[in-house]
């Protein structure tokens, strides 16, 4: 089988691999580029665990090929501190204590950051709706739900102080 050179962009930083053409996303990300964040559930694009951000949007990174990809700006959850300070996002989700075992985890929050850097004035019933492509079978969502509301309306506040 012919390999394919992919190079893209993963969390700010120029990434490149060879790889064979039918890859995924997901498992380019772990094995080529050793970004385990992303986690692989179901491998059917119905759980939302591998969920990444691929310019601007949410995508199952198990149902993207990594060809596909080339030439990219792809956010993992790897991507979300900076500095080593956590992302508003996953400081308000620990605040909200959302996650139990945690392997929802990446996906949710990619998944949500999508939502919140769509800069949308989301209801709960909104964003219950937004987030059910994404499975957890440890919580009973309101914790997530209400973690994600937190960081809007943080995100909000250091929008108003910023300006």
């Amino acid at each position: 089988m012919t390999s394919d050179v992919v190079s893209l962009t993963v969390n700010g930083r120029t990434r490149e691999a060879l790889t064979e053409p039918r890859k995924t996303l997901a498992d380019f990300l772990r094995e080529d580029l050793q970004l385990t964040g992303t986690h692989l559930g179901c491998e059917h694009g119905v759980c939302g665990a591998c969920t990444v951000i691929v310019d601007g949007l949410a995508v199952r990174s198990c149902l993207m090929l990594a060809v596909q990809a080339r030439g990219s700006n792809v956010t993992t959850i790897e991507g979300l501190e900076r500095d080593g300070e956590m992302h508003p996002l996953q400081e308000a989700m620990r605040d909200s204590h959302s996650f139990q075992c945690g392997f929802c985890t990446p996906g949710f929050l990619m998944t949500a950051l999508a939502l919140l850097e769509e800069n949308r004035d989301l209801s709960e019933e909104e964003l219950r709706e937004e987030l059910s492509g994404n499975l957890c079978r440890c919580t009973g969502y309101q914790s997530i739900v209400d973690g994600v509301q937190l960081a809007a309306r943080r995100l909000m506040e250091e929008r108003k102080v910023a300006q």
